[in-house]
């Protein structure tokens, strides 16, 4: 028998006014008010049980967060644990309210039972669930056809699909989708409504038919402003992308008000329509402003860059017209030398003498930016700034810089921005003798002292981005893409010349419940120079770390060289660690070793891999991939699990087989904060045997230190056993 039901209210009515609650207690003599120590869920497969469990008002004891939980096994004070008593009326609600639940998700014979369990300090409650056939929809019918939307624009539009549950909360999405792609087009006043809904409960199929009458276009009449004090009316006016006399639509009611905020001289901004009118809208913009002014300092410390301490001051309104000047200041690498290679961080310099007191020094970099928004457009941007920095890529490079910059920005639609960027600066590698030894062939201390000198490295760069993400710290479903293409020369003032390309590309898509998220995530980059010319190490290409693949850590990915010390060497047979002749010591060779007369002779084994500290070097090509599956574990926390891959090396994208490569399969586990995800991540490392140029370092005639290299490579052989082939990561963020 087919009943055709008319509203949604009607239908909620029925199934509530129908519903016989049971609930069987196993107890009799159990307080009217017993802490709630247990909660159990039975039955529930077609829903995601967490999201089912946040719509009812049953809910069992727990520790205030996750980081508490040892505490919570200790005392179960309410400072740190949260009591939850039994609420009979609610309790019986929450039947009603899962059969709702399931009702809206197309399931509408489902049947509910509770039962209450006696458990050590109070109670557990039971719900079981039978969630029953559910309701599937057979036909949908769209119409009357009209000219605005096509058969695509439906299509897309409708998130409720033939040959799956009846889902009103997916009804209600496609007919506000439906009215969206209208008043996208000028009709902001159409009508989208559910027409019809027919069910046959024998079958358990449903035909849905949705009424679209597109009406007239609407469009601009008058723009007022209301609220503002500080901030010129004018101001407010050249944020809008909306002008009288232009068709209404929605998307440049949205990035109009998204402009609003973004300038952060408002606390809240809203565009409105006043009810009464017809085809001629007028647009009320009110706003509340917020501070102009804003100052903050903040710390904190990650495995690569130690302790870190970061001051900012912004004038929101700098001169007027919404001119933005940005003041930011940071020191890192504070306590470096303490922390190096102890608790969670890792050996991060690996240097040479002569350079590890440089890369263990703070790094630090400043600026000064000013940002013109709405430049001769709302969709415009122009901004100028002054810098400064010591950077360190350990235990690649030290890079100082100072110089000016010059941007200007074109919105190409809503978080698609592109830029063309200038970038003038003075440049000197402060450190990093291997670089110098390897791809300028100069290892002696004077001519690296003359190659370390200022020089000018002014690239002019195009770069666009797109964000389709929904959320800002841990994405579930879109896109997050990246594209950047630099070029120096004589021509833009710079003493390096080459040219470079690089993207980055990251896809979300749900599985299953909704924090069931499959990740994947491409980047590929080339770089080469121009003549002669060697590269800024900062332009190579660089591969392994905490957010690439993660079988390495930071840099250790791609081209590398091996240090030894000098001392390693002299233990050698038949090694000279004299300036003159250590570079034909053989790194393969002997250990030295005595016998009863004094004589030296070869012994059984050579030096070991960890004898030698492996020297990231760069590439000029680079790809990356990784997929990654997240998943809910308990409360805030989720795990992962994924695979990274990777290829540097100094050929062509073409010919990067013949690079360093490798894939990283591991695992991890992320706690849910207000500031992002924290993240835990291990990663196994399957390093093969490797032949490496060897590097060492000596004292010359005049008592300075440089590097020497060996005649002959240096057969690696990573370090037997399972965990040294583990390599963990911690962090704040997403790996991508």
């Amino acid at each position: 028998m087919a009943t055709r039901y008319i509203s949604w209210a009607l239908g909620a009515a029925v199934l509530l006014g129908a519903t016989n609650l049971t609930a069987q207690e196993s107890a009799k003599d159990q307080p009217d008010n017993p802490e709630v120590v247990g909660l159990t869920l039975k039955g529930v497969k077609a829903v995601e049980p967490s999201e089912l469990q946040q719509s009812i008002a049953t809910e069992a004891s727990h520790c205030n967060g996750l980081i508490l939980t040892p505490f919570c096994w200790i005392s179960k004070s309410p400072a740190i644990y949260k009591h939850n008593y039994l609420d009979r009326t609610e309790l019986r609600r929450d039947v009603l309210r899962i059969r709702v639940f399931y009702w809206k998700r197309g399931y509408r014979e489902t049947t509910v039972d509770t039962t209450i369990t006696p458990k050590a300090g109070g109670v557990a409650v039971t719900f079981a669930i039978k969630e029953g056939p559910p309701t599937l929809v057979r036909k949908i019918a769209v119409g009357p056809e009209n000219d605005v939307l096509n058969a695509k624009d439906i299509r897309t539009a409708l998130a409720v699909k033939t040959g799956k549950p009846l889902n009103l909360l997916q009804l209600d999405t496609s007919l506000l989708n439906l009215s969206n792609k209208l008043w996208d087009r000028g009709y902001a006043d159409a009508i989208v409504r559910t027409d019809t809904i027919v069910v046959d409960d024998s079958t358990h199929w449903a035909d849905l038919s949705i009424l679209v009458e597109p009406r007239w276009k609407a469009t601009i009449g008058e723009i007022r402003v209301a609220g503002n004090d500080r901030v010129s009316e004018t101001t407010i006016r050249n944020s809008l992308v909306m002008h009288p006399g232009e068709l209404y639509r929605r998307a440049e009611v949205i990035e109009s008000q998204r402009n609003l905020y973004e300038s952060q001289l408002f606390r809240h901004a809203a565009i409105v329509v006043p009810p009464q009118g017809d085809s001629v809208k007028l647009i009320e913009v009110t706003v509340q402003e917020a501070p102009l002014r804003d100052a903050r300092i903040s710390g904190g410390f990650n495995t690569v860059d130690f302790v870190q301490l970061e001051g900012r001051f912004q004038h929101f309104n700098f001169l007027g017209g919404a001119r933005q000047l940005d003041v930011q200041g940071a020191i890192g690498n504070l306590f470096a030398p303490q922390l190096n290679n102890r608790l969670i961080f890792k050996d991060v310099f690996s240097s040479t003498k002569s350079e590890l007191s440089a890369f263990e020094r703070p790094t630090w970099q400043a600026s000064a930016n000013i940002r013109q928004p709405w430049f001769q457009s709302a969709r415009n941007t122009i901004g100028f700034g002054l810098f400064a920095h010591r950077r360190s890529q350990p235990p690649v490079y030290i890079d100082r810089g100072e110089g000016a910059s010059a941007t200007f920005t074109r919105e190409l639609s809503p978080r698609t921005p592109a830029s063309a960027v200038y970038r003038f600066e003075f440049t000197k590698i402060e450190a990093g003798d291997l670089y110098f030894c390897v791809y300028y062939g100069v290892c002696d201390r004077e001519t690296i002292t003359a190659q370390q000198h200022a020089q000018r490295l002014s690239p002019l760069a195009l770069t666009a981005q797109i964000d389709r993400t929904n959320e800002a710290f841990s994405p579930t479903k879109g896109i997050l893409g990246h594209v950047s293409i630099e070029h120096a020369n004589g021509y833009t003032a710079s003493d390096y010349r080459y040219a470079r390309a690089d993207a980055d590309v990251a896809v979300y898509r749900q599985l299953g419940g909704q924090r069931n998220v499959l990740a994947l995530h491409v980047r590929a980059g080339i770089v080469r120079p121009i003549g002669d010319d060697a590269l800024h190490p900062r332009k190579r290409f660089y591969a392994g770390g905490s957010q690439s693949v993660r079988g390495y850590g930071e840099n250790q990915l791609g081209p590398r060289a091996l240090t030894v010390p000098a001392e390693k060497l002299a233990t050698l047979f038949g090694c000279d660690p004299a300036p003159t002749t250590i570079a034909r010591c053989d790194p393969n060779g002997r250990v030295a070793q005595k016998d009863s007369l004094g004589n030296y002779f070869p012994g059984k084994s050579g030096l070991e891999a960890r004898d030698f500290t492996p020297r990231p070097l760069g590439g000029t090509g680079v790809v990356e991939g990784s997929v990654e599956y997240r998943f809910p574990v308990w409360r805030e926390l989720t795990g992962a699990a994924f695979v990274d891959a990777g290829v540097v090396g100094s050929a062509g994208l073409a010919n990067l087989a013949s690079g360093h490569g490798a894939a990283t399969p591991g695992v991890g586990i992320r706690y849910r904060s207000p500031v992002g995800p924290i993240r835990v991540d291990v990663a196994f490392n399957p390093a093969i045997a490797e032949d490496m140029w060897v590097y060492t370092e000596r004292a010359n005639a005049k008592g300075q230190l440089e590097l020497v290299k060996l005649s002959e490579k240096y057969h690696y052989v990573p370090p037997p056993g399972i965990l040294n082939r583990l390599t963990f990561h911690f962090s704040i963020g997403e790996a991508f």
